[in-house]
C-alpha cells in the first residue's frame, strides 16, 4: 500500500481501512475500490488504490481502527417532487418489508413509519460520500432504534454505498451477511456505531457529537473551518424510557451540542402494545427542561415538508440540541397491522404484505428499485465524491497554513500515534515511593495528554478519587469544549457510552472515563458494546478490591474481574505497581480495537523489583525466580496488589531451600494471545505445584493453576474494616500462601 504522504488524506484513510480489514475473505463479502478515483490536492502524488474490504474477523476492528467511519451524502437542500418523494419513500418501505419478509425475521414496523425522515435525512439532508464511508468531515447518523435496521439498510443501498447491495438485502438476518439483525459498524460500512441495546445509540451519538465539537473548538480557523458536520439520530420510545437516555441527554443540553439532532419516531407503541400501558410522561417537557430546543412534527407519514422546515429550524439554533418529536404510525401502510404492536417485531406475512401493496399503490416484485428512483438517488455518489474532494482542498489549504494544527488533525483523523509516544510514559524502580495504583495512573495520564493529541476524558463525578484530572488542561464544558477533561457527573452508564460514540469518531481519538470498580455494574451494558464494536475506550476502574477498606461490602468488588475475563474482546487488567500501570496503558493506547479495563488500587503498594512495561505487554510474565531448568518447586501467582504478598511468600519460601518462581499475571487475555512456546516458559506444564492469590472470587483460577493448584481468594461479599484487618481476616497473607504452597510441595 501507498504511504500516506503518496494519497491525499482521504486516500490514505480509505486505503488504510481496507488494508488493516484483511483481505481473506470471499470476494461476495468485499466492497471493490479498484475504480475509486478521488481528486488530490497540494502537490500530493496519486496513486490509485486497489483493494476489497472483507468482512469481520472478530475480534478484529474492521472499518474502525485505524480509518475513519461511515455515513453519508448532502444534496445541498434540493427536494424532489412530491411524486417521486413518495415513490422514494414507499420503496424504502417495500424493501424492509421485503427483507424482513424473506428472513421471516424482523422489524417492519419502524422502517415503514419511519421512511419519510429517512428519505429526507439521506437525500436531501446529510453530507456523505457513498463510495468512501471514512470520510472525515461527513455528517454521522445513528439508528438508535436499531431493531428497525431495515430502514438503514435500505437507505444506504439507494444511495449507493457498495456494503449493502441487493443480494445484501436479500441476506438480511443470515449467516455472514452485512445486514446483521441490528446495525454493526464492525460490519456494515455506512453504519456508525453499532446499535440494539436500547438507548446506546443515542448515548453514542452524544459522543459522536461531543467529539465534532470538541475538535472544531481547537482546530477551526476563522478563515478554515475545517471541522463541520452533524450528528442526526433516529429514536423511539424503547429508547426514551431507558434511563441511558436521560443520562446523556441530560449531559448534551448541559454542553450545548448545537449540531446534534435527534428526531424521536413518536408512535406510542411498543412490544407489549400501546406506551399507555408504562409510558405517560410529556417528552417534549423532560427534553425542555434538558436544555434541548423541541420541535414537533404532527404528521411524520405524509408531512414532508413539516420535517424538511423542523430540520431547518434546528440548524438554525447553535446552542442547543434539538429534539424533533414525529409523531408516526408504526407500520404505515399495512391496512390490517399498522400502529399496533403486531406489526413491530415480526414479518406482516404473505397475505398482509400483498394488502400492504395494494394499499400503497405499489405493483413491483419484491426488492425492486423503480428506475425513476434509482436515477433519482444515483446522483449522490458524484456528489459525494464533489464534497469530498472540496474538502480535500480545503484541507491542503489549512496544512499550508496551519501546519503543526494540521498535523495534530492528521494524527487523530487517522489513528497515528506520535513516533515515541511510549517513551513518555514513566518508569520506576523498587527505590521510587510505594504509592495507590491511582495515583500512578494519574502520573501516567498526565504524561500521555502531552504526546497524544487524541487523548480525552473524565470521570463520574470521583476524579479527585480516580485521580483522573489532565492538570493541564481545563473542563470540556459549553463554552470551554476545547479542554479535555469530560466532567459526567454521576451518570456511568451514559459515561461509557458516550465514550464509545468519541472512540467512534476518529481513529486517533482515545477516551478514557472512570469510576469506583464496583460501579462498572452500572455500566457493563455499555462496557459490553464497547468490546463488541470494537471501541478502544480506556475504563480507569479504581478502588479495585477489599483494599479500599472501610467502605464496606457495597464498594468492594468481589465477582468483577471474573465477570470482564468471561467477557470477549476486553483487556482486563490489574497492574501491581508503576512499572506495570504504565505497561497497561501502553496496552490500551495501542489495541485501539479492544476496551482495556484498569483495576487499580486506594492503598499504596510498593514498587516491585522485576516488573517491567515490556512483561505487562505480554500479559504473564517472571518477576522473579531462583530456580533452574524451567523446572520450579512451586510457583506462585499474583495480580495487582497481591502480587506484592507473593513476592513475601516466595522470600519465605526460599528461606526454606525451596525453589520458587514468581509471576505477575496482570492480564490474562494478553497471556492467552502468546506462543504456546512462551506460555511454558512461564508455567511450565510439568510443574502441577501453583498457588494464585487473589483479592477477587476464585472463580476460574483452576484454568491457570490446575486441578493441583490452589487458588487463595474471596468467594463472598467483603466486610467495612480498615484495609489490612480485612486481608488478615479473609486470609490473604504471605503466611497463608506460604502453608498452601507447602501443602503442594
Amino acid at each position: 500500500m501507498a504511504s500516506s504522504s503518496s494519497l491525499t488524506l482521504s486516500q490514505a484513510l480509505l486505503a488504510r481501512a481496507i488494508s488493516y480489514h484483511g483481505s481473506t475473505q470471499s470476494s461476495d463479502h468485499r466492497v471493490s475500490l479498484s475504480t475509486l478515483s478521488l481528486p488530490t490536492y497540494s502537490g500530493l502524488k496519486y496513486t490509485t488504490l486497489r483493494a476489497s474490504t472483507s468482512r469481520r474477523r472478530f475480534p478484529t476492528r474492521s472499518f474502525q481502527n485505524r480509518q475513519v467511519r461511515a455515513a453519508a451524502v448532502e444534496t445541498i437542500g434540493t427536494a424532489a417532487e412530491t411524486s417521486l418523494v413518495e415513490k422514494s419513500v414507499n420503496t424504502i418501505r417495500f424493501l424492509a418489508i421485503d427483507a424482513v419478509e424473506k428472513a421471516n425475521s424482523g422489524h417492519p414496523g419502524l422502517p415503514m413509519g419511519c421512511a419519510p425522515m429517512g428519505h429526507i435525512l439521506y437525500d436531501e439532508v446529510m453530507r456523505y460520500n457513498p463510495k468512501n464511508p471514512y470520510w472525515f468531515n461527513r455528517d454521522r447518523f445513528v439508528l438508535s432504534a436499531g431493531h428497525g435496521c431495515m430502514l438503514q439498510y435500505a437507505l444506504l443501498h439507494l444511495a449507493g454505498y457498495d456494503s449493502v447491495l441487493e443480494d445484501d438485502l436479500k441476506n438480511f438476518r443470515q449467516w455472514e451477511s452485512r445486514t446483521p439483525g441490528h446495525p454493526e459498524n464492525f460490519e456494515t460500512p455506512g453504519v456508525e456505531v453499532t446499535t440494539g441495546p436500547l438507548g446506546q445509540g443515542i448515548a453514542n451519538a452524544v459522543g459522536l457529537a461531543l467529539a465534532e465539537k470538541h475538535l472544531a473548538a481547537r482546530f477551526n480557523k476563522p478563515d478554515n473551518e475545517i471541522i463541520d458536520h452533524y450528528t442526526y439520530v433516529i429514536l423511539g420510545d424503547g429508547c426514551q424510557m431507558e434511563g441511558i437516555s436521560n443520562e446523556v441527554c441530560s449531559l448534551a443540553g448541559h454542553w450545548g451540542l448545537g449540531k446534534l439532532i435527534a428526531f424521536y419516531d413518536d408512535n406510542h407503541i411498543s412490544i407489549d402494545g400501546d406506551t399507555d400501558i408504562a409510558f405517560t410522561e410529556s417528552v417534549d417537557t423532560r427534553f425542555e427542561g434538558l436544555g434541548w430546543h423541541v420541535i414537533w412534527v404532527k404528521n411524520g407519514n405524509t408531512g414532508y415538508d413539516d420535517i424538511r422546515a423542523a430540520i431547518k429550524e434546528a440548524k438554525a439554533v447553535k446552542d442547543k440540541p434539538t429534539l424533533i418529536k414525529v409523531t408516526t404510525t408504526i407500520g404505515y401502510g399495512s391496512p390490517n397491522k399498522s400502529n399496533s404492536y403486531s406489526v413491530h417485531g415480526s414479518a406482516l406475512g404473505a397475505k398482509e404484505v400483498d394488502a400492504t401493496r395494494k394499499n400503497l399503490g405499489w405493483p413491483y416484485e419484491p426488492f425492486h428499485v423503480p428506475e425513476d428512483v434509482k436515477g433519482h438517488w444515483s446522483r449522490h455518489v458524484p456528489q459525494g465524491a464533489a464534497l469530498e474532494a472540496e474538502w480535500n482542498a480545503k484541507f491542503a489549504e489549512y496544512e499550508k497554513k496551519y501546519k503543526e494544527e494540521a498535523a495534530e488533525l492528521k494524527s487523530i483523523i487517522t489513528g497515528e500515534l506520535p513516533a515515541g509516544w511510549d517513551k513518555a510514559l514513566p518508569t520506576y524502580t523498587p527505590e521510587s515511593p510505594a504509592d495507590a495504583t491511582r495515583n500512578l495512573s494519574q502520573q501516567n495520564l498526565n504524561a500521555l495528554v502531552k504526546v497524544l493529541p487524541g487523548l480525552l476524558g473524565g470521570s463520574a463525578d470521583l476524579a479527585s478519587s480516580n485521580m483522573t484530572l489532565l492538570k493541564m488542561y481545563g473542563d470540556f464544558q459549553k463554552d470551554t469544549p476545547e479542554e479535555r477533561n469530560v466532567r459526567f457527573g454521576v451518570r456511568e452508564h451514559g459515561m461509557g457510552a458516550i465514550c464509545n460514540g468519541i472512540a467512534l469518531h476518529s481513529p486517533g481519538l482515545i477516551p478514557y472515563c472512570a469510576t469506583f470498580f464496583v460501579f462498572t455494574d452500572y455500566m457493563r451494558a455499555a462496557i459490553r458494546i464497547s468490546a463488541l464494536s470494537q471501541a478502544g475506550v480506556i475504563y480507569v476502574m479504581t478502588h479495585d478490591s477489599i483494599g479500599l477498606g472501610e467502605d464496606g461490602p457495597t464498594h468492594q468488588p468481589i465477582e468483577h474481574l471474573a465477570s470482564f475475563r468471561a467477557m470477549p474482546n476486553v483487556f482486563m487488567l490489574r497492574p501491581a505497581d508503576g512499572n506495570e500501570t504504565a505497561g497497561a496503558y501502553k496496552v490500551a493506547v495501542l489495541n485501539k480495537k479492544t476496551p482495556s479495563i484498569l483495576a487499580l488500587s486506594r492503598q499504596k503498594l510498593p514498587q516491585l523489583a522485576g516488573t517491567s512495561i515490556e512483561g505487562v505487554e505480554k500479559g504473564g510474565y517472571i518477576v522473579s525466580d531462583n530456580s533452574s531448568g524451567n523446572n520450579p518447586d512451586v510457583i506462585l501467582i499474583g495480580t495487582g496488589s497481591e502480587l506484592e504478598i507473593a513476592a513475601k511468600a516466595a522470600d519465605e519460601l526460599r528461606k526454606g531451600g525451596k525453589a520458587v518462581r514468581v509471576v505477575s499475571l496482570v492480564s490474562w487475555e494478553l497471556f492467552d494471545k502468546q506462543s504456546d512456546a512462551y506460555k511454558e516458559s512461564v508455567l511450565p506444564s510439568a510443574v502441577s505445584a501453583r498457588v494464585s492469590i487473589e483479592a477477587g472470587s476464585t472463580f476460574g483460577w483452576e484454568k491457570i493453576v490446575g486441578a493441583k493448584g490452589k487458588a487463595i481468594g474471596i468467594d463472598r461479599f467483603g466486610a467495612s474494616a480498615p484495609a489490612g484487618r480485612i486481608y488478615k481476616e479473609f486470609g490473604l497473607t504471605p503466611e497463608a500462601v506460604v502453608a498452601a504452597a507447602k501443602e503442594l510441595c
